[in-house]
């Protein structure tokens, strides 16, 4: 019996071996289906380029009596933190510091908290540590699966976004 060859022309080649380089090629991160183990942070950038003020929606996460005093003013000062947990010490404006306060009540994040602003939450708490859905529902008692179908998806939640890893 006669073997078969198989002869391929140059571009036909040329598209196989374009073929492999692709598809040895990780996705960017944009491009990747998330998983439980996908870590999020707050997009700051995202802010930038929305039509939403990210000054009012950070106000509206303070405490009543922060947010009054706070919203009547156009500049904040800067003031000197020290980290309760590692002794550090960092600036943060007067908002910044009024969110470490406000994340420090037992409230902050309630049974009647949405999950986006819950979430949103957490990072503001954490400085913005990258999380999983995982690590969130841990934080905020909700399901991870939910978590993740809510922010896992292709609309951006108040920048609510992947981390590029």
């Amino acid at each position: 019996m006669a073997e078969k060859t198989t002869l391929k022309t140059k571009a036909e080649s040329a598209t196989d071996a374009e073929e492999k380089k692709t598809a040895s090629k990780p996705l960017p991160g944009f491009l990747r289906k998330p998983t439980q183990d996908t870590r999020y942070h707050i997009d700051y950038g995202w802010w930038d380029k929305s039509n939403e003020d990210l000054r009012s929606y950070l106000l509206s996460h303070l405490l009543p009596e922060q947010r009054e005093r706070l919203s009547h003013q156009e500049e904040d000062r800067i003031i000197d933190f020290i980290d309760p947990d590692t002794g550090e010490v960092f600036q943060l404006n007067e908002l910044g510091l009024a969110i470490q306060i406000a994340a420090e009540d037992e409230n902050f994040i309630g049974p009647h908290t949405s999950l986006i602003d819950s979430i949103f939450r957490v990072f503001l708490a954490t400085g913005n540590m990258p999380m999983s859905s995982k690590d969130l529902a841990e934080r905020i008692g909700r399901k991870a699966d939910v978590i993740l179908k809510t922010i896992g998806g292709s609309i951006v939640y108040k920048g609510i976004r992947p981390v590029e890893e």
